[in-house]
């Protein structure tokens, strides 16, 4: 069933939330954490601290995609099969990114990403031979309508200004997700006689996109 375009938001991390305390760990992979109540939804991003155990170093500070939300579980993506990893008595923390939505937006286009080839042909093959090689998440791009007083325009003003790599994340209409890391590469608005500004906005995926 197609999904609806109309819905669909798009938004950039711009701070850290209040942590939600985690009161179980179950290993596996995915790890699923329990958290009485909380606030988080899938395509959120975490950061996992205090956590115990023989290999809680191997998870404290980790940066992980939720998904798999129910009212006191999520799931990150780690995986914990085989190791030793506690709530430490209930003082281990996931921390959110806050997300500021991007107003105004008309369309967008991607991820468009793509993979390069890697030619294994040799003397014995009947036919060309290929392996697939490292992926490229490519870029999505946004035309807005140019609103300056809009909160998420202004923050992409801002990291294109600081040239930061920051957090995104596109929230389908069916609640489906895509996260990624990314830079903002381009930015310009262009106008006519007896119209509006319009705008448009590229971003530079620079890490695997995480669908949820």
């Amino acid at each position: 069933m197609a999904i609806e375009s109309q819905g669909t938001k798009i938004e950039m991390g711009t701070g850290s939330g209040g942590a939600e305390t985690i009161t179980a760990v179950a290993l596996g992979n995915p790890t699923i954490l329990t958290s009485a109540a909380h606030a988080l939804a899938n395509g959120d991003i975490v950061t996992l601290s205090n956590f115990g155990g023989d290999d809680a170093g191997d998870i404290n500070g980790r940066v992980c995609i939720v998904s798999h939300v129910t009212t006191d579980t999520f799931a990150v993506n780690f995986d914990s099969t085989g190791k030793t990893i506690t709530d430490n008595t209930d003082a281990a923390l996931a921390t959110p990114v806050t997300w500021t939505e991007i107003g105004e937006v008309t369309d967008f286009g991607g991820p468009d990403g793509t993979a390069s080839e890697i030619d294994t042909t040799h003397l014995g093959s009947t036919a060309k031979e290929f392996l697939m090689g490292l992926p490229d998440e490519g870029s999505i791009s946004l035309s807005i309508n140019w609103e300056p007083s809009d909160t998420g325009q202004q923050a992409v003003i801002a990291a294109r200004k600081a040239r930061t790599e920051k957090d995104f994340k596109i929230t389908y209409s069916d609640s489906s997700t895509a996260t990624f890391k990314g830079y903002v590469l381009g930015l310009s608005s262009s106008g006519a006689v007896d119209g509006k500004i319009d705008g448009s906005i590229t971003i530079r995926i620079t890490d695997e996109v995480t669908w949820a």
